[in-house]
């Protein structure tokens, strides 16, 4: 059974830690998706499987929510500087942030797991 308040926190540690990965490049992407994913699968204590399922969600729905922002951006702006033709950029950069904010949740996935193993 899935935890959403936990899948919500460790998406919310994520979100301020990417923030500031942006402020200290030291932090990382990568780091900002182990601490939220190691959040959410402390909080939602029911082991490793559980805990890297709970990283997994946490980190994947960030990263969707991020690239899906990112997209309507880069739709607004290249419509309104090429049309309708310009406006495609924005689905563009959708379908690729997905893809890419799918498989960097992998490490939002070990972060969980660990933070499963150090609640059980």
């Amino acid at each position: 059974m899935t935890d959403w308040r936990a899948v919500g926190i460790g998406f919310l540690v994520s979100l301020v830690a990417g923030i500031v990965a942006f402020i200290l490049p030291v932090i990382g992407h990568v780091g900002a998706g182990l601490i939220g994913g190691g959040v959410a699968g402390y909080l939602a204590d029911s082991g490793i499987g559980s805990g890297a399922w709970h990283g997994l969600l946490a980190g994947a729905i960030g990263g969707i929510v991020l690239a899906v922002i990112f997209g309507v951006g880069a739709g607004a702006v290249g419509g309104a500087a090429a049309g309708p033709v310009g406006g495609l950029l924005g689905v563009g950069v959708l379908v690729i942030g997905v893809v890419i904010a799918l498989v960097l949740a992998i490490d939002s996935a070990i972060g969980g797991a660990v933070g499963g193993l150090l609640a059980g």
